[in-house]
């Protein structure tokens, strides 16, 4: 009876384990994500904005873990917009502390599954305490090669593309020289593929100012969830949303299947 008990027991822990991701027919190869809802997700609870931003923060290794599983090569997180300045003194201040405990918190986890971290933006306006944590991060992951993950922190898409053309007039580039592939070459994105996926959470359904030039052709997603309530099963909702869009790029003929990883 007892060792029936066990049986018993081993058969409702197996039951119990999350099913494994089920493969989707077609996966983007770059998701960019923009985080939105922390405030009104900690409003709806009765609780501070600055908790709302903590508890978003708790969810990044699993959504980073969940589309790896998934495939997913690149994932690019908007953290903290060159807009976001302009909130309230506080809530600016306690993100710049959460952001380094965050780093210190996670980064040993990150580069120990192999994901690679890069910084897209402007580290110079911030913190040197911060600069350095990032800084960091980067060096210690930068050999990882199963999955990259972008953290768009202090990132704007115009600046980056006035940036952009500001470094290229000092490089002295000549106007006949001056294509795509060039400018795309002097985005904070170089050497990283356009995502083919923008997924906003919080309901809303536009761009904010996230990667203007990268994104030209890739499909939007927005979805209800509030950023800390955005998991495993809004994913697949996602990438199933994906996988039946028809891409063509300007074209006639649907470009699916082949644009996934060139």
């Amino acid at each position: 009876m007892r060792l029936n008990g066990k049986k018993n027991a081993a058969k409702a822990a197996l039951a119990e384990r999350p099913a494994p991701p089920q493969p989707h027919a077609l996966v983007p190869r770059h998701v960019a994500v923009i985080m939105d809802g922390n405030g009104r997700w900690a409003q709806q609870r009765g609780l501070s904005r600055n908790a709302g931003h903590r508890a978003g923060t708790e969810n990044i290794r699993r959504i980073i873990e969940a589309f790896g599983e998934r495939g997913v090569e690149v994932l690019t997180l908007y953290a903290f917009s060159t807009e976001n300045w302009t909130r309230p003194r506080r809530e600016v201040n306690a993100l710049m502390r959460l952001i380094p405990r965050v780093l210190q918190r996670e980064i040993k986890e990150l580069h120990k599954n192999g994901v690679r971290l890069v910084h897209i933006g402007k580290l110079d306006p911030l913190d040197e305490g911060l600069q350095a944590k990032v800084r960091d991060a980067i060096d210690l992951t930068k050999d990882n090669d199963r999955m990259t993950v972008a953290l768009a922190f202090n990132y704007g898409g115009r600046d980056e593309i006035v940036d952009a053309i500001r470094r290229m007039v000092e490089d002295g580039v000549a106007a006949e020289r001056v294509d795509e592939a060039l400018v795309s070459s002097y985005m904070y994105t170089a050497g990283l593929p356009d995502p083919d996926l923008v997924i906003r959470t919080a309901g809303e359904v536009r761009l904010s100012n996230f990667l203007l030039w990268q994104s030209a052709y890739a499909e939007f997603y927005a979805t209800p969830a509030y950023w800390p309530d955005f998991d495993e099963m809004e994913i697949d909702r996602a990438l199933d949303a994906y996988a039946r869009r028809e891409r063509r790029f300007g074209g006639v003929e649907p470009a699916n299947g082949q644009h996934q990883r060139v």
